[in-house]
């Protein structure tokens, strides 16, 4: 067999709150420091965004980095 890749890491933060990473199977590799892939939300919009009352689309949050907009696949929880 073959030895899987180690999954890219997408952080989430939820000021003041909470700051969550999400591994991924693709994107650039993450071993510390400030990950390249950020998104940050406010917690209504969080949780708007867990439990399905808002899409991904329609929320209001920072994203940055090329492999940011992964994060919508986490949503809903």
């Amino acid at each position: 067999g073959h030895a899987l890749a180690p999954a890219a890491v997408e952080q989430v933060r939820v000021p003041p709150f909470a700051a969550v990473q999400i591994g991924f199977e693709t994107g650039p590799r993450h071993t510390r420091g400030t990950p390249p892939n950020v998104v940050e939300l406010a917690p209504e919009v969080f949780i708007a965004l867990a439990t399905g009352a808002t899409a991904w689309e329609d929320a209001r949050l920072s994203a940055s980095g090329a492999h940011a907009h992964e994060t919508a696949r986490a949503f809903p929880l």
